[in-house]
């Protein structure tokens, strides 16, 4: 008995985001069990928030960034009028972060907090931050939530080719790593605006070509899907195959006021942007073609053992240690392979691996996964983004802003430095004041942590002076800190 209560604890508080009253003791039946009846083909839940499309919010950001031009425009010319009010550039990006990235992410918050699924939910966290789109550039701040919506969440227990190549081709991607105005060197478009240069610069066709103002070649999003995304930076590529996949890529784009109003702001394939040629990447051979070609090497790169290992490992650091076991690394492989990258086989491995019900906490929560535990415990309702974002950006997890493509790190070290740790206990103070005064911190200690709370840590709560000190005193125990 003593073992099905501590794997309960383990699987609510280590699979999870954090237990809920009740749900120990409802895990204990069969704690397992309990994490596979989370995992669903259709994909994670979706936070309940405006349902505007990424196509939308990119129309939204470009008619923004119209009305700062014409702006400036007025202002330059002294028209007062046109200057001011709603068309006000500032204004009108403040009110898009307040209102779309900011209700985003507090739908996001409140899914969290509010789960019964709380392994669904850490899955598709894991999921987003692997294909992470930052909100560090206003262009994509909008976006990030769409992006989730649309390309993570329905496909973190399909086939990972299939969520590959959704991200990958996502408007929020191709905006975040600048692939939409990536163009061939040697592509129609290249070529017709040369020669528009050379003419309007007065030199024929015939004589020598002069510099070629246009966007060129942009490798940032190959680059990141070799190293980040697929193989891992150990996968075996070069720099040729970095710069291969980027001409391969080119003419993905986004679709503009020149394409039909359907395609406005949507993920568009433009061949006459396409870099023309066969390719070879890794060493495989890929014939001349425009969006096949690009799709070709993505579906290798899903396919490929490199892939399974990179992210096998990443799951197992994420779900279990900063240095997982290397065993726990091979089964994941292992079934990884074995089914042609279905991801919903690789949940169920992570379930089952006994490597996986180790009773040592190794894993330091990040900050989003410590506010949001605490809310869950406490049984209160995930902060508004006004006290959200202020919190989560002073311990050093801006919403939706990781601080590069690399996404959130896993590692203990960037989360528990004692300045740190001291902001998160300021912060757990004033949380457990802010609860209403008929919380019983020691019930909620027993609920939110069962088998695994330490009766150190019981009597401390205990022994406090007042239930907002008990409270504080749980949270910031080291079996809630860790998981």
């Amino acid at each position: 008995m003593a073992d099905v209560d501590l794997d309960a604890a383990i699987a609510v508080t280590r699979f999870g985001l954090g237990a809920k009253a009740g749900e120990i003791e409802q895990a204990k039946r069969d704690p397992r069990g309990y994490l596979k009846a989370q995992i669903r083909t259709e994909g994670a839940d979706q936070p309940q928030q405006g349902g505007e499309s990424a196509k939308q919010r990119i129309g939204e950001f470009r008619d923004y960034r119209a009305d700062k031009k014409a702006t400036k425009q007025a202002r330059a010319e002294g028209d007062a009028e046109k200057s001011a009010g709603d068309r006000d550039p500032v204004k009108r990006a403040q009110r898009m972060l307040r209102e779309e990235t900011g209700g985003d992410f507090v739908a996001r918050a409140r899914l969290a907090t509010e789960t019964s699924a709380g392994f669904r939910e850490r899955w598709a966290l894991f999921w987003a931050n692997h294909f992470t789109v930052s909100a560090i550039k206003l262009a994509t701040a909008t976006v990030v939530g769409p992006f989730e919506q649309e390309a993570i969440r329905p496909n973190v227990f399909g086939k990972f080719a299939d969520l590959l190549g959704a991200a990958e081709a996502h408007p929020a991607m191709l905006l975040y790593l600048d692939q939409a105005q990536s163009v061939g060197p040697h592509s129609w478009l290249a070529e017709k605006i040369g020669e528009r240069t050379n003419r309007a610069r007065g030199v024929g066709q015939s004589g020598p070509a002069l510099p070629r103002k246009i966007p060129g070649l942009n490798e940032n999003l190959a680059r990141e899907i070799l190293e980040l995304h697929t193989v891992g930076v150990d996968g075996g590529y070069s720099q040729a195959d970095v710069s291969e996949f980027a001409r391969a890529m080119t003419g993905l784009s986004l679709g503009g006021p020149q394409d039909p109003e359907s395609a406005y702001g949507a993920s568009v394939f433009r061949n006459i942007a396409h870099e023309p040629g066969e390719r070879t990447v890794m060493g495989r051979h890929y014939r001349a073609g425009g969006k096949e070609q690009a799709g070709a090497i993505l579906a290798d790169l899903a396919a490929m053992p490199q892939t399974a290992r990179h992210i096998s490992h990443k799951i197992a650091r994420h779900f279990i240690s900063d240095t997982p076991p290397q065993s726990l690394v091979d089964r994941l492989t292992d079934v990884w392979l074995s089914s042609d990258g279905n991801l919903t086989r690789v949940a169920a491995a992570l379930i089952d691996a006994p490597e996986s019900w180790d009773p040592i906490p190794a894993k330091f929560k990040t900050p989003y996964e410590f506010i949001i535990s605490s809310c869950r415990a406490c049984d209160a309702p995930a902060p508004d983004i006004r006290q959200l974002a202020p919190t989560l950006t002073s311990l050093g997890q801006k919403p939706f802003a990781a601080p590069s493509p690399k996404g959130w790190p896993e590692e203990t070290e960037a989360w528990a430095a004692p300045d740190a740790i001291v902001k998160r206990m300021v912060w757990a103070q004033r949380f457990s004041q802010s609860l209403p005064g008929d919380r019983d911190p020691k019930s909620i200690a027993v609920q939110a942590l069962g088998a695994r709370l330490r009766p150190a840590t019981a009597t401390a709560i205990a022994r406090a002076e007042s239930r907002a000190e008990g409270l504080a005193l749980l949270l910031m125990s080291p079996e809630f800190q860790r998981r």
